[in-house]
């Protein structure tokens, strides 16, 4: 695809991409696309159109893996985004984390606000910034509210990881990486994270990388 100022249709260019069928091809950092905000849905695409979008979306996610993706990942800038957790974790971080399945679901138009003042730190990864994971304090509670695939209005609370998913991927959809949001001295390679920083919470890798976690 050109630039993103080069707009063709985004009905076209969603079903240009459908063309090739399977996974679709995820927009690195550093494509302006990341970064331009994402334009609030409002019919662009038909109903059929859009369940297409939406099961490619989800095929892709799946296949990367990851656990979100927003239309701006592949390329369309429309305010729209899957989720959809297994946690396939141990109970030791899923405690932690609070890191509990989320069922597969469509973000139309989401935006979140917090809920109280408590806030989380974590390593946190993005399919747009592949190979690496930095430590990111986000909002451990919020409110989210968006409409489904089928118009129908979403105003729901999520907490743990859940709550993390949920404003990355809204993130994405104002043109805001995770990296923005990082402490960038904890940033690692995949590698690294495995190696040294697996614990369920990041407090030895900042004591060792020199950086200080929220209170």
């Amino acid at each position: 695809m050109g630039s993103p100022r080069d707009h063709k249709p985004l009905a076209e260019q969603v079903e240009e991409l459908l063309a090739a069928g399977g996974p679709l091809p995820i927009v690195a950092a550093g494509h302006p696309v990341l970064r331009s905000g994402a334009e609030p849905f409002d019919g662009q695409l038909g109903p059929a159109l859009l369940a297409r979008f939406v099961e490619a979306l989800r095929v892709t996610m799946h296949a990367a893996p990851g656990v979100g993706l927003a239309a701006p990942q592949v390329g369309v800038e429309l305010r729209i985004a899957v989720i959809e957790d297994p946690a396939p974790v141990p109970e030791e971080v899923r405690v932690v984390r609070g890191r509990v399945p989320q069922p597969f679901r469509v973000l139309v138009n989401p935006s979140y606000e917090a809920v109280g003042t408590e806030r989380a730190a974590f390593f946190e990864g993005c399919l747009s910034v592949p190979g690496w994971q930095a430590v990111v304090a986000r909002h451990a509670r919020v409110r989210l509210r968006a409409l489904d695939e089928h118009g129908a209005a979403v105003d729901e609370e999520f907490t743990g990881w859940p709550a993390r998913i949920v404003q990355h991927e809204t993130d994405h959809l104002d043109g805001t990486l995770y990296l923005d949001r990082a402490e960038l001295r904890s940033l690692s390679s995949n590698e690294a994270v495995a190696a040294r920083w697996a614990q369920p919470t990041p407090e030895r890798a900042a004591r060792e990388l020199g950086f200080t976690l929220p209170d």
